[in-house]
């Protein structure tokens, strides 16, 4: 084995490592509808809701200097006569919902 074979072949681990490390550092996002799907179970707990919505392309949303992937969305049901509509943050990468507001 000479040099040339050695160097060529380092070279070659260098380039797959990082093209290795590049491809898993990449966040897969969890689905928009599976978040939905989870916010609409936890309000189901508490009665019945009327519909639904979120935005299939996360936004980028910052807290204090944080940055994060997130999708919107919003529930909307009735509790006596009255309308009562939410809106909610949740985390693209995670499906944690981060923020849940009546509007």
């Amino acid at each position: 084995m000479n040099w040339k074979d050695v160097t060529i072949g380092a070279a070659v681990g260098l380039a797959a490592g990082y093209a290795i490390s590049q491809g898993t550092s990449k966040a897969v996002s969890v689905p928009a509808d599976k978040v939905l799907q989870d916010v609409k179970n936890q309000f189901k707990k508490r009665g019945s809701i009327d519909g639904s919505w979120i935005q299939m392309k996360p936004e980028e949303h910052e807290i204090l200097a944080i940055k994060n992937q997130v999708y919107r969305g919003g529930i909307s049901r009735h509790q006596g006569n009255e309308l009562e509509q939410f809106e909610f943050i949740a985390d693209a990468k995670t499906g944690t919902v981060m923020d849940v507001y009546k509007i």
